[in-house]
């Protein structure tokens, strides 16, 4: 390795190693990345401004691509937008090539190309984003590599991902806080007359002044157990649940916290206490070196000692992605295969834990919370506000 290489080598802002021990399991040759997620860990948590929220324009779209060739991680690729020439500028790409004079999903698919054929690299089996390949830039690649196969690289990356970093931590942990105290302020400005729709508006302004990027809230209010933003009226005694989930520099805080226009009565204390107690008994199985499945097993025997029947209860992994890995069942409501039920949990894991009771006559009661797995246990991220928030108006 030259002096150029070994500086470049040095920049990399992943775990290359992994990475290559990762492709190599998979059998993957070449990897070429397409999701704004992925690549924007590739290069080290950067995200386009322009195509923040949106990825249409004219009649294509905005494709980031990473080429990464395995066992040569120094030699990574980037091509981007025509209008990242200004984030070039400034020096925001670790690649030896970065290459920002695309404008739809074929000419940058195109290029790929023609950077893999110039490595000479092998190429019999080329990993894709499946979920994130557009159909004209697969068929790019397929008709350049014929005699290729593409491979879903989506797991791999994932577990690259699946370990976060102190820098990443500190990420999600602000996140969580932040819609905490975003959640604590809705709730306290809520009154009687407010629809559920004004909720979730002073949600979005709240989150948006503490510097989140809102991406949604579910929203339940009174005895029903709808949670769609809508025109029903909040009325004095109502309790509402906010589920929201808003990203700091990428990293999500997903977390929900319930609250009452008015003194709860003592049932509505006792429900979210049954809620609470599942919610710590899926805690303690949590640390490194546990498995994972044992979280779904202390939920499972806290809701079968309590007295309620109407539980739901979810953990899934956070971080860049909701439900990313760990992915510790399969049978949630997003379908993945339970990868890590069985598999030790590991430091700098990401545990979103989120128990609801869905009560025919006093509505949904929920709590979900963020977890971050630690060589002695756990942390949890945006602990606050797990009793009822009372309005204030």
């Amino acid at each position: 390795m030259n002096i150029q290489s070994a500086k470049l080598a040095s920049n990399i802002p992943f775990d290359s190693k992994k990475l290559d021990d990762l492709l190599e399991q998979a059998g993957i040759d070449v990897l070429v990345a397409t999701s704004k997620h992925n690549v924007g860990y590739l290069l080290g948590g950067y995200r386009f401004f322009f195509f923040e929220t949106m990825d249409p324009i004219g009649i294509s779209r905005y494709l980031p691509v990473f080429v990464y060739f395995k066992g040569k991680a120094e030699q990574s690729v980037y091509l981007g937008n025509r209008l990242e020439g200004f984030e070039k500028q400034n020096n925001r790409f670790w690649t030896p090539v970065a290459d920002t004079s695309h404008m739809t999903s074929v000419d940058v698919i195109e290029s790929a190309v023609a950077q893999i054929r110039k490595m000479g690299v092998p190429t019999g089996r080329i990993g894709v984003e499946m979920p994130f390949l557009p159909l004209d830039s697969a068929d790019v690649l397929r008709a350049a590599f014929a005699d290729s196969k593409l491979v879903d690289a989506t797991q791999p990356l994932e577990r690259l991902r699946a370990r976060k970093t102190a820098a990443e931590l500190a990420l999600l942990k602000e996140s969580s806080e932040r819609v905490i105290a975003s959640m604590q302020a809705t709730f306290a400005a809520a009154k009687p007359g407010m629809t559920k729709h004004d909720v979730v508006a002073q949600l979005r302004r709240e989150e948006t002044n503490r510097g989140l990027n809102f991406e949604y809230c579910l929203i339940s209010a009174g005895s029903s157990l709808n949670r769609a933003p809508s025109d029903q009226v909040l009325a004095a005694g109502d309790i509402m649940s906010l589920d929201s989930g808003a990203n700091y520099h990428g990293y999500i805080g997903d977390l929900c916290r319930m609250g009452s226009l008015g003194e709860p009565d003592a049932e509505l204390k006792d429900l979210l206490a049954e809620v609470e107690a599942v919610q710590q008994a899926a805690r303690k199985p949590v640390k490194a070196g546990g498995r994972g499945g044992d979280i779904y097993a202390a939920a499972e025997a806290a809701m079968s000692a309590s007295k309620e029947t109407h539980f739901d209860f979810l953990a899934h992994g956070m971080g860049l992605v909701s439900h990313e890995a760990p992915h510790l069942t399969g049978k949630g409501v997003v379908p993945y295969p339970a990868t890590d039920a069985d598999r030790p949990l590991e430091s700098g894991m990401v545990i979103s834990i989120e128990t609801a009771i869905l009560h025919p006559k006093r509505g949904f009661i929920k709590l979900e919370d963020t977890v971050a797995v630690t060589d002695g246990g756990w942390e949890g991220f945006g602990d606050g506000g797990r009793s009822w928030n009372l309005a204030k108006a």
